[in-house]
């Protein structure tokens, strides 16, 4: 179960972060129309993703996706704007990445 939960916090993050980045081109950079559409059709694509999560708790899924969304979120700056994330962007991706495992992975009572 984590493997699939995991894969979908990946595709989760390429899609909200993608479609945030392509409103993001379509408005600020003035790209148009085309651009902001494609980013709204991702971030409601991004809505489904999160949806087939194997975890029911929405309020668990959604909380440790905010880890992936900020560590994510650095990660398409490097990637795709040139960003260079300081120590303290890195050490703070990395609380939440931790964050994320405890949420999600982390041993629950069967009480």
């Amino acid at each position: 179960m984590p493997v699939r939960s995991l894969a979908l916090f990946v595709l989760a993050a390429v899609l909200e972060i993608g479609g945030a980045w392509l409103v993001w081109q379509g408005v600020r950079e003035h790209r148009g129309w085309g651009w902001v559409g494609a980013g709204v059709i991702a971030l409601g694509l991004y809505g489904f993703a999160a949806a087939l999560q194997p975890s029911a708790e929405f309020g668990r899924v959604l909380a440790a996706y905010g880890g992936v969304f900020v560590a994510g979120s650095l990660l398409w700056g490097v990637l795709v704007d040139g960003f260079r994330p300081d120590r303290w962007d890195l050490a703070g991706a990395l609380v939440c990445l931790v964050g994320v495992a405890l949420i999600m992975y982390g041993p629950r009572s069967t009480v």
